[in-house]
């Protein structure tokens, strides 16, 4: 399931890339959001995670030159510190006080978050995140349509 659902991911982001001029925030990134459709508090784990990484590498771009290569590894080593956090660290202590289980609201990945937040930082959050929701989906559908409807559940914790 992962194998088809990454590959569907890679084609369906290279033609938004090539039609629309927009990437879903990586290559990779479709692929593995439509795995966890069923589980949305991970991906808000993942766009929350993404949007501090995002906040961070401009708050530090003011003081260090960022720029090309660099800005990518430091978006990917930030990505994978914020997304460690969401899995290990109780840093949505507001999601506890209302009720929500927090071991669900934590990143899909370590370097998914990285990769959304250096996209958002070339063309722009919004950009990247409806083009990374409408590629996720149709991954998905695909997915769905492929395996003849059956629930997709993912047995990777």
């Amino acid at each position: 399931m992962i194998f088809q659902s990454i590959g569907l991911g890679l084609v369906v982001s290279l033609v938004f890339s090539e039609i629309l001029g927009l990437a879903a925030g990586g290559l990779v990134v479709p692929g593995y959001i439509a795995l966890y459709m069923d589980q949305p508090m991970r991906i808000l784990g993942t766009v929350l995670a993404s949007l501090v990484t995002y906040a961070f590498i401009r708050l530090v771009g003011r003081f260090v030159l960022l720029y090309g290569r660099r800005t990518m590894v430091f978006s990917v080593l930030a990505g994978f510190l914020f997304g460690y956090m969401t899995r290990h660290i109780l840093v949505f202590n507001d999601a506890m006080q209302l009720g929500v289980d927090t071991s669900v609201v934590q990143s899909i990945g370590y370097i998914i978050p990285g990769l959304i937040a250096y996209w958002m930082m070339r063309q722009g959050v919004v950009e990247t995140l409806c083009t990374m929701i409408m590629a996720s989906f149709i991954v998905r559908l695909a997915l769905v349509t492929a395996y003849g409807g059956k629930l997709i559940e993912l047995a990777i914790g």
